[in-house]
């Protein structure tokens, strides 16, 4: 059977460590830990006769993929993965797994409470207004999104989305959610926009001034995806020109600073990313990562791979 490295700057709890621990070594694999290392040369040292890593926020270069020379799988406990050097990968033949939708739920909860945060003026004693009858756009109908659309629905709210025509019109339909096919189209129609779409490099800075102005008055971006694709000098320049435009983004932006001094009381953003930081989506995404690895070395099942 393989060894297997759980890699982890930031550890997953006790519980979950545990848990992955057990789901392994009941299938014959040998774990190894390496938790809160503070040097990447510890990661280099560790992954020397590893065949399969699981790895959470941990950055595997084409440094660490030299140094491993056993390595045939690396599992992103998580959805997105581009701390993972894909090419590098690739180019050694080893597979790249993610593991969708573990953290969706506790994503699209981190999503509504920042909008009741918004729209009770962030708890200042004001006088707020309600989500009911409101408008959201879901930039992106994947995992997230679609747990997102029923909360929201919860709150009395219409749910519109966008996606690429592959995904089908039946999708939407048993969401309850109107489909819309243009995203100019989903910032004109919705008071609150979400994004849920990855930092492919088409779509880096996507979210721009242009697309932003068509939002209507008191139009609130939310970022709980990836900061990449949102343009930050365009979130200024609508700042600037749109006194009620809101920003609340669970990646805070590089020029966070000069949001904070020019822009007090129209954004909030999470002192560190946090959609995921729930102890269910870890232990969820710890447990995926560890059956995913099972069975690719039982079956070779490559279900979740992302460098196909």
């Amino acid at each position: 059977m393989a060894k297997v490295l759980i890699a982890t700057e930031k550890p997953f709890s006790k519980a979950a460590v545990e848990g992955i621990t057990k789901i392994l070594t009941e299938k014959g694999h040998e774990v190894s830990k390496l938790e809160k290392y503070t040097d990447p040369a510890q990661l280099l040292e560790a992954v020397a006769d590893a065949e399969a890593i699981i790895i959470r926020s941990d950055k595997i270069t084409a440094d660490v993929i030299a140094h491993a020379p056993k390595l045939k799988l690396v599992v992103r406990a998580g959805a997105g993965y581009d701390n993972v050097d894909l090419e590098a990968a690739t180019a050694k033949g080893i597979v790249v797994e993610n593991t969708p939708g573990q953290n969706a739920n506790a994503v699209a909860e981190l999503v509504m409470g920042m909008m009741v945060y918004k729209a009770r003026n962030f708890f200042d004693g004001s006088t707020g207004k309600e989500l009911r009858g409101k408008k959201i756009g879901l930039h992106g109908f994947g995992a997230v999104a679609r747990c997102v659309a029923p909360i929201a629905k919860g709150f009395g709210m219409d749910v519109y989305a966008y996606d690429i025509p592959q995904v089908p019109d039946s999708v939407f339909e048993a969401a309850g959610v109107t489909r819309i096919t243009d995203v100019p189209e989903l910032y004109k129609t919705c008071d609150y926009v979400s994004l849920h779409f990855p930092a492919l490099p088409n779509l880096i800075k996507s979210v721009n001034y242009e697309l932003l102005s068509n939002l209507p008055k008191n139009g609130c971006l939310i970022n709980a995806a990836r900061a990449e694709v949102v343009d930050e000098d365009g979130i200024v320049e609508m700042f600037e020109k749109r006194e009620d435009f809101v920003y609340l983004a669970d990646v805070a932006p590089k020029n966070k600073a000069e949001i904070a001094e020019k822009f007090p009381g129209r954004f909030f953003f999470t002192p560190k990313k946090a959609g995921a930081q729930t102890a269910e989506a870890n232990a969820n995404a710890g447990f995926a990562a560890a059956r995913q690895i099972c069975d690719y070395f039982e079956t070779g099942s490559t279900k979740f791979q992302v460098n196909k």
